[in-house]
C-alpha cells in the first residue's frame, strides 16, 4: 500500500485493453449510519415470480447502504402490498413506515419487460413519485438503481448516486487492472491489464472517458481510454514524467504533472493535447491538481514550504494560497462537488486518515479511524467519499460519508483494491 503522494509521478504500464466482464463482485459491509433514519418499506415487486426479484432486493441494499435510510420489513403480507387503497397498507404504517415503495412488473411481447413504480407517503397516503421504465431482461439492475435514485432524492432531497460508478485498480497476484464497478460493487468491468502496477485513474465529467498514466513507453505517458469505443489516445507524452491527470468541470480541459521543463510542476492543456500552459514555477515537487466545481481554482499538494501540504491557486495561473496548516503531511485534495468542503489524506501520530476541511471556516474533521487510507474521492452527490485503506495486510475499498457517521468497507477476495475515483 503506498502512502507518499511522490509516487503518483510515476507512470505503470498497461499491456492489454481488452475491455471483458469480470465474474468477482465486491462485498459491501456497512457500518454506523446517521443516528435518526427515515424508515421506509419496500414491498417485494410483484407480477413476474422470483425471476425479477433482484429489482427489489438492489433497491433496498442501495437505500440501507446509504446510513439514512431504515428498511421496514413488509416482506410476510401475502400477496404482497402493490395498492395503497389495499386494507393492509396500514400494516407498513403501523410498523413505523414513513414511507412505502410499491412496485409491478409486466412481461412484454418483444421479451422486454416493464417496471412500475410508486413512492408512497405511509402516513398521508399520497403519492410522492412514480415512474415507469422499460428494458431488457440484462438492465435489471440498473433500473433498481434508478427506482432507488429517485426514491433517495425525494426523501432525503439530495440526487441519488447508485447508478454512479468507481474506477479502481486491483491487483490480482502479479498482474494488476483498471476495473470499473457500479457503485454497490456488482456489474465489474475490466478495462485495462497489465504486467506492472497502475495509478491516477480519472473520470470525464460525462462519463464516457478515464485518463491514467502507463509506462508501456518505459516512462510516464497520459492516456485518454474512450469507455463507448474501447480506444484510447495519447493525452501528454512530453519529456520526462506526465502524470496525475484531473478533468476540468466541463470536460474541455485537463491538469497535469510535467517535469519536462522544471521539476514536477503543474500544467493544463485543452482535452484534446493542445494548448499547453504551464502553472507553477520553482524547485519544490507541486502535484496532484483538482478542479474546484466552478472550473476557477485548483487545490494541489506541494512541498514548497518544507513539507507536503494543500495549495490553492487559480486554474489560469499565479499566487498559491496555503489551505491546510495541522501537521507536517497533509496530501491528495478532492473538492466536494458542492465547493464548500475538500477531502485530503492527513498523517497524524503516524496514521494516514481521511479529512475533509471547511472552506469557509478552515475546520477540519477527522472522518476515518483506520491507518493506511489514500485516494479520497467524492460522489457526485458530495454524501459520500470513497478511498483505499490497508485491512488485515490487504487493500480495500470503502467509502464514509461526509459527516463520517456512516462507513461502508468494500471488498473483493480476488486481491488488492486502491487509486478509486468515483464517476460523476
Amino acid at each position: 500500500m503506498k502512502n507518499s503522494w511522490k509516487l503518483r509521478l510515476h507512470g505503470l504500464v498497461l499491456l492489454l485493453m481488452l475491455p471483458l466482464w469480470a465474474h468477482a463482485a465486491m462485498t459491501i459491509e456497512i457500518i454506523g449510519g446517521a443516528a435518526s433514519k427515515l424508515p421506509v418499506a419496500i414491498a417485494p415487486f410483484v407480477g413476474a415470480g422470483d425471476t425479477y426479484r433482484v429489482i427489489t432486493d438492489v433497491v433496498a441494499a442501495d437505500l440501507a447502504r446509504s446510513g439514512e435510510l431504515s428498511l421496514v420489513d413488509v416482506s410476510d403480507l401475502n400477496p404482497p402490498l402493490t395498492d395503497p387503497a389495499d386494507p393492509r397498507f396500514s400494516i407498513a404504517r403501523k410498523r413505523g413506515a414513513e414511507a412505502a415503495v410499491l412496485g409491478q412488473i409486466t412481461p412484454l411481447a418483444n421479451g422486454q419487460i416493464e417496471v412500475r413504480f410508486r413512492l408512497m407517503d405511509a402516513v398521508k397516503q399520497t403519492q410522492l413519485a412514480g415512474y415507469s421504465y422499460t428494458a431488457n431482461v440484462s438492465q435489471l439492475r440498473t433500473i433498481a438503481h434508478k427506482i432507488a435514485d429517485v426514491i433517495y432524492e425525494k426523501l432525503i432531497g439530495v440526487p441519488g448516486i447508485f447508478s454512479t460508478h468507481i474506477a479502481y485498480v486491483i491487483k490480482q497476484g502479479k498482474r494488476y487492472e483498471l476495473q470499473v464497478a457500479d457503485a454497490d460493487g456488482q456489474g465489474v468491468q475490466t478495462v485495462l491489464k497489465s504486467v506492472e502496477p497502475l495509478i491516477s485513474p480519472a473520470w470525464s465529467p460525462d462519463g464516457n472517458k478515464i485518463a491514467y498514466v502507463s509506462f508501456e513507453n518505459k516512462k510516464p505517458v497520459i492516456y485518454v481510454q474512450n469507455m463507448l469505443t474501447g480506444t484510447r489516445r495519447v493525452l501528454a507524452n512530453f519529456k520526462g514524467s506526465n502524470s496525475a491527470p484531473a478533468w476540468s468541470p466541463d470536460g474541455s480541459k485537463i491538469a497535469l504533472v510535467l517535469t519536462r521543463d522544471d521539476g514536477s510542476q503543474l500544467y493544463v492543456m485543452n482535452a484534446d493535447g493542445s494548448g499547453l500552459k504551464r502553472l507553477t514555477f520553482g524547485g519544490g515537487i507541486d502535484t496532484e491538481p483538482d478542479w474546484s466545481p466552478d472550473g476557477q481554482s485548483l487545490l494541489f499538494t506541494s512541498d514548497r514550504g518544507g513539507s507536503p501540504q494543500i495549495y490553492m491557486m487559480p486554474a489560469t495561473g499565479g499566487s498559491a494560497k496555503r489551505m491546510t496548516f495541522e501537521g507536517h503531511y497533509n496530501v491528495s485534495p478532492n473538492w466536494n462537488p458542492n465547493g464548500k468542503s475538500f477531502a485530503f489524506v492527513q498523517r497524524s501520530e503516524g496514521r494516514f486518515r481521511i479529512a475533509v476541511m471547511d472552506m469557509a471556516t478552515g475546520q477540519v474533521q477527522v472522518l476515518t479511524n483506520t491507518d493506511l487510507d489514500e485516494s479520497p474521492s467524492f460522489a457526485a452527490n458530495g454524501k459520500m467519499i470513497v478511498y483505499a485503506t490497508e485491512i488485515n495486510g490487504r487493500g480495500v475499498l470503502a467509502a464514509v460519508s461526509s459527516d463520517g457517521k456512516t462507513q461502508v468497507r468494500l471488498s473483493d477476495r480476488a486481491g488488492d483494491m486502491r487509486e478509486p475515483a468515483w464517476g460523476r
